[in-house]
């Protein structure tokens, strides 16, 4: 049960009922569309006459559109509705240590276009660099529709209040007004969010169907930094300060290797790409430098993993090492929130089948119950477009999101 805030607090008026209902209908119609009237008042458990205006107000407001007409044993034939979506159209923008990703979606998540540059040293510099790029990709594609937002990720803890980046550690960024800058360089809504977070809310609302139904499960990502996106009874958990999921920073050893948040042994210092990297090389993550350093050898976990496959004893001791710090960082997750499941996405998810028996391992050694060391861990499909599926969603999800209430 969720307590009422007593300073802080939407009093319901006589249309909430309505508005819950409205959304109910929106996302009924997004989840099983095309669909009739009629369905939907078998699935609401109403009368169509109940369902009937709530569809016309979301034609009115141009959220649904009627298409072609259903089949039908007896009498007219059904009208059947879809969300309006093709002509609704978000820019995602995922912003790496090393390249910057944008794409141009309409609200289902269709990519319409898509462009890629490396990633500047500044925020200012990225700035510059994604303006035009930005009103390109929009200008070339107005007769198709409206664009509705910008969503951008990054690799750090974000302010959700200002938009700042409060903290990004594998960039070197500390307090950063991304959003601000943006908006005013493009003149279009900006929303921006944590990389974990957003690949959270693109297994929630981008169809990606790996966890379709769940409302708690654990997003983590395990990239140049590692974090995760948590999602509890359906709601994102952000924390008091919009920090919560920086599991990556929990330290499995104070004497450990260097990590770029200027800690030790930090979770993502034994699993980030360069950690992995710089194990199969036999290098120490010492400085921030020695990252650097690692990064020039222009390896990547990808090749690890190839040639692990391949028969590179070391390579596939690499992994195996790699295999039991993600199973400690997992445990962790586990024994803090206890998620219904966890996603993981990343390079390292291409080479699940060689870790997974150490991960397993390691999750059954640090959890308290058997049930605990039972989570369901499920590798992502390779997929390079879930960050920028996240960015969209930023823009996408709160259309359908519910009424907030009390």
């Amino acid at each position: 049960m969720r307590k009422i805030d007593p300073r802080n607090f939407r009093r319901a008026t006589r249309t909430t009922t309505k508005e819950i209902n409205r959304q109910i209908v929106l996302n009924l119609v997004r989840e099983y569309q095309p669909i009739s009237r009629a369905d939907l008042a078998r699935r609401m458990g109403v009368a169509r006459g109940i369902v009937t205006p709530l569809v016309n107000e979301l034609i009115e407001a141009e959220l649904l559109v009627e298409g072609a007409t259903g089949a039908s044993r007896r009498g007219r034939k059904p009208t059947l509705l879809h969300v309006r979506a093709h002509d609704r159209l978000a820019v995602a923008v995922d912003v790496r240590l090393s390249e910057t990703q944008l794409m141009l979606s309409d609200f289902s998540g269709r990519p319409l276009a898509t462009e890629l540059l490396a990633t500047p040293a500044t925020p200012e510099e990225l700035v510059d660099a994604l303006a035009p790029r930005i009103r390109r990709l929009v200008d070339a594609h107005v007769p198709a529709g409206e664009c509705q937002g910008v969503g951008m990720v990054v690799p750090g803890m974000v302010d959700r209040a200002t938009g700042r980046v409060v903290n990004a550690p594998t960039l070197g960024w500390r307090n950063v007004d991304l959003r601000g800058a943006l908006e005013e360089a493009v003149g279009i809504r900006v929303h921006i969010e944590r990389d974990a977070v957003a690949c959270a809310l693109a297994q929630m609302w981008m169809g990606q169907g790996l966890i379709e139904g769940a409302d708690s499960f654990a997003y983590v990502t395990i990239s140049d930094g590692v974090g995760a996106g948590l999602v509890m009874g359906g709601h994102v958990v952000r924390g008091h300060r919009d920090a919560a999921g920086e599991f990556g920073h929990i330290p499995l050893s104070l004497e450990g290797p260097a990590c770029l948040c200027g800690s030790r042994g930090c979770w993502e210092a034994y699993t980030s790409t360069t950690a992995v990297v710089a194990r199969y090389l036999g290098r120490e993550l010492a400085t921030r430098e020695s990252y650097a350093q690692v990064r020039e050898s222009r390896l990547t976990v990808v090749d690890v993993i190839a040639r692990a496959r391949a028969g590179d004893a070391a390579a596939r001791e690499a992994l195996a090492v790699t295999g039991r710090y993600v199973g400690l960082g997992l445990a962790a997750i586990v024994n803090a929130l206890n998620p219904a499941r966890i996603v993981v996405g990343g390079d390292i998810a291409a080479g699940w089948d060689l870790i997974r028996p150490r991960v397993a391992e390691a999750l059954a050694e640090r959890t308290l119950t058997q049930g605990a060391a039972a989570t369901p861990v499920i590798p992502e499909p390779h997929d390079p477009q879930t960050r920028l599926r996240g960015a969209a969603a930023l823009v996408v999800a709160p259309v359908f999101a519910a009424p907030a209430v009390g």
